[in-house]
């Protein structure tokens, strides 16, 4: 074995076609995505490689191909260069780029907001070169172990879609009254209404609240279920005083830290969950407006983006960032004494809720619709007696976190399961691969000094801090025992520094190290 450049290996190209301009056709179009396009007309024909390039979400994505295709031109088209000197296994070499892909990608990408990786540095990263007969026994080997990976990772995934249902089931359960029992004596919430109107008609009055125009009757059509006696159906704007935006202005993709301020992205309102760290930091001179911060406790929704991503509901729990709404999500005002917080954001979170979310989206196509905050107001919500919704949601927050520690095991198992093919690779090769100094950084505050080490996988937070001493965070969750899951990293870090006491933030900006 010897490593040797990719340039000496093989020849590879930009590829040419834009995705907006691809026709449907007979011949494949291979773009950085999973999943492939066709177009009417193609420029290769040939086996090749096609390695995603310059799509953030889906740099160093390799595609094997082999037949007539088109590339895009966010990828690059890799070819073996000279065949007779070096004989190349594209297949085997499939494998190489997949299994080692993060090395890669994080040795030779540049840019902040868009990440890319440019044809000269590509072409000078180094990869290992055996011979071609241990190329072609190598891949045999790995596709023999890949079938049994396979079956397991199918099988995980369905346990992920049990949780998933299982985790739906209880809050469907909840918002028909059946996840916790009945209490006579709890006060009826048709008397709960009438104190949130008559509370809003006062502050109209002192003009701390404007007036607003009254809902609509709820229509029998409009009913989708049955609810207890003392339960009653209400539109979402007869609970809540107000609902109001924030701003979005032109920022670095850097999430802020310390005392820096961040404007949220829609990502960081996820269902039941708020990811404070999915932010935007703010230019140093924007004055922040009062208004749009956000607050422990407040209620957030999503109103435009792709549909998938729009109706989500969180409510803001342990808040340590300094951080303003954007223009595409929506603060639900209201007194947090007279509604739980938690209850709206269980109650639009539920399954039964949604579809009544979902008729008041605009939109010419599912890739970009909107809620407006006046549709918002018109949403069918059950609404149960006070106590009754303090009892749901602490009896949610118990089965969820059930359902979360579940999911967490079956995705440590995945993550086990990926990096054992990749340990059939090394260790079929006897390989370890080079670890090649990062490009430098254009920004300060962006300059990361590597520490990877991918021997330290899979570890506890505070054994890899131990082992390395201080570490950036980015690094820090790519070495740990949640690779692949950012939310289970960031929960274990903050029982790390919250309750055990045993890391702490490092005095450098983003790097973390034990107490």
């Amino acid at each position: 074995m010897s490593l040797m450049k990719i340039k000496e290996l093989f020849h590879f190209e930009k590829g040419s076609l834009q995705s907006t301009k691809a026709t449907t056709g007979e011949y494949d179009f291979i773009t950085a995505a999973a999943d492939w396009k066709t177009h009417n007309e193609y420029t290769h024909d040939c086996e090749a490689l096609i390695f995603a390039a310059a799509a953030s979400g889906s740099l160093g994505r390799t595609h094997y191909v082999h037949g007539k295709f088109i590339s895009s031109d966010l990828c690059f088209i890799i070819t073996p260069k000279d065949p007779d000197k070096y004989p190349i296994d594209l297949k085997f070499y499939h494998l190489i780029f997949l299994a080692f892909k993060d090395e890669i990608v994080r040795n030779t990408k540049s840019g902040t907001s868009k990440e890319a990786i440019g044809l000269t540095v590509f072409g000078k990263y180094e990869l290992p070169y055996f011979d071609i007969k241990k190329q072609i026994e190598t891949r045999e080997q790995f596709v023999n172990a890949q079938e049994s990976t396979n079956k397991l990772d199918a099988e995980l995934s369905h346990q992920l879609d049990l949780v998933k249902q299982l985790r739906q089931s209880f809050l469907r359960e909840a918002m028909q009254g059946k996840l916790v029992p009945q209490d006579s004596n709890d006060e009826p919430s048709s008397v709960l209404l009438a104190k949130i109107k008559a509370e809003k008609e006062v502050l109209v009055k002192e003009k701390k609240l404007k007036n607003q125009k009254p809902q609509p009757l709820i229509t029998a059509e409009e009913i989708p279920f049955d609810i207890p006696e003392n339960w009653s159906w209400c539109r979402l704007g007869e609970i809540i005083h107000d609902t109001e935006g924030g701003k979005s202005p032109n920022c670095k993709n850097i999430p802020a830290e310390g005392d820096e301020w961040g404007v949220i992205k829609t990502t960081a309102v996820q269902e039941m969950i708020f990811l404070e760290h999915e932010n935007k930091i703010l230019p140093a001179k924007f004055k922040v407006n009062p208004k749009h911060i956000i607050e422990e406790g407040d209620v957030l929704i999503t109103r435009a983006g792709p549909k998938n991503r729009v109706g989500i509901v969180c409510c803001v729990e342990n808040l340590t960032l300094n951080l303003i709404l954007s223009d595409k999500t929506i603060r639900i005002l209201h007194n947090k004494d007279l509604v739980s917080s938690k209850f709206i954001a269980l109650a639009l979170n539920s399954p039964l809720i949604k579809p009544v979310i979902e008729k008041k989206m605009t939109g010419m196509a599912d890739s970009q619709v909107n809620i407006t905050q006046d549709n918002m107001k018109g949403f069918t919500i059950p609404f149960p007696p006070l106590y009754e919704q303090k009892r749901i949601v602490v009896k949610l927050d118990e089965l969820i976190q059930f359902c979360n520690v579940l999911e967490l095991n079956i995705k440590e198992s995945q993550t086990v399961n990926k990096l054992l093919l990749k340990q059939v690779l090394t260790e079929a090769l006897g390989l370890k691969m080079q670890k090649v100094a990062p490009q430098k950084k254009t920004s300060k505050k962006e300059q990361i000094t590597s520490k990877f080490d991918p021997n330290t996988t899979l570890m506890e937070i505070v054994e890899l801090l131990k082992k390395h001493g201080k570490l950036h965070a980015e690094e820090l969750w790519k070495m740990s025992k949640y690779p692949d899951d950012i939310d289970a990293f960031y929960a274990e870090l903050k029982e790390q520094i919250e309750l055990n006491n045993t890391v702490k933030e490092s005095s450098e900006k983003g790097y973390l190290e034990l107490v």
